[in-house]
């Protein structure tokens, strides 16, 4: 067998492969234009007969039909929960993946392993004690006890991603510009941190990405359109005997819009993170 004909099976065969995972994606984008009766058509419809906006229009209140959901503020709780957090556990990341890196501390390896265990326990098995103590000190149903739960879920991720990062550049390049000058933080600042944004990018996206699109810790500390975000407000279609799965479809799609244009923005650095990154045994 030629190398082209092996080359020719392989891209066919990775075709099949990303077809079939990103089925339920694009059924469910396709879903959000297209009429009620043709998601629910039986047998199924496979290929749309007609696309329309009449499902956007509903949920944004336009129109002769109109879905009584504030979406608008569902996006913007979502968009500055996930924006505060990740701006909040990027900035903790990167003092303390620096501070792994470079520095040597009492217990540092013990703090690290601590970090990484407490990323292993599923969200899910925290919310009843998460919803406890927040429904305490009055945080349930704000939009600050939701970015306080991301903060901590992302903050042990960006720690170790960041730190891998600066654990390959070499500590003489920030001794050398001390030495011409500089004081630490400016070492740090022109020197490191540059050659570091490629991490620094990686670990922002998916910080991002877990913030905007959690449910289980969502839904149990939200109540209101003060503090739902775009997945908590998916359940809002679901009635006692019908689901209207035209206006979730729509709405889904509104949900993986963002990323999608933010992962494409930084699709460079985030490439560069995940083939730089890894730190060598």
């Amino acid at each position: 067998m030629s190398t082209q004909t092996k080359a020719t099976i392989s891209w066919i065969v990775t075709f099949i492969v990303m077809l079939i995972i990103t089925m339920p994606g694009l059924w469910v984008v396709l879903s959000g234009f297209r009429p009620l009766q043709e998601i629910l058509a039986k047998p199924a419809i496979w290929i749309p007969k007609r696309l329309t906006l009449d499902n956007f229009y509903a949920i944004f209140g336009i129109g002769e039909t109109q879905i009584a959901i504030p979406v608008l503020a569902y996006f913007r709780n979502s968009l500055v929960i996930a924006l505060t957090s990740t701006a909040i556990a990027i900035i903790v990341g990167i003092s303390g993946g620096y501070a792994f890196a470079r520095y040597r501390f009492k217990f540092k390896d013990t703090l690290f392993l601590g970090l990484m265990l407490s990323r292993t326990v599923p969200g899910i098995a925290l919310s009843l004690p998460v919803f406890i103590i927040w429904a305490r000190l009055g945080w349930i149903d704000t939009q600050f006890g939701l970015i306080l739960v991301y903060v901590a879920l992302n903050v042990p991720f960006t720690i170790w991603l960041i730190d891998g990062f600066f654990r390959q550049i070499p500590k003489e390049l920030a001794e050398a510009a001390e030495v011409d000058g500089c004081t630490r933080w400016q070492a740090f600042w022109k020197i490191e941190f540059p050659l570091a944004k490629s991490g620094i990018a990686s670990a922002g996206i998916f910080a991002f990405l877990t913030s905007w699109n959690e449910f289980a810790l969502a839904s149990n500390l939200t109540r209101s359109t003060n503090s739902k975000t775009l997945p908590v407000g998916l359940t809002d279609f679901i009635a006692q005997f019908t689901t209207d799965w035209a206006g979730m479809c729509a709405m889904a799609f509104i949900i993986i819009v963002p990323a999608l244009i933010l992962t494409f923005l930084v699709q460079k650095h985030l490439i560069a993170g995940l083939t730089f990154g890894g730190v060598k045994g």
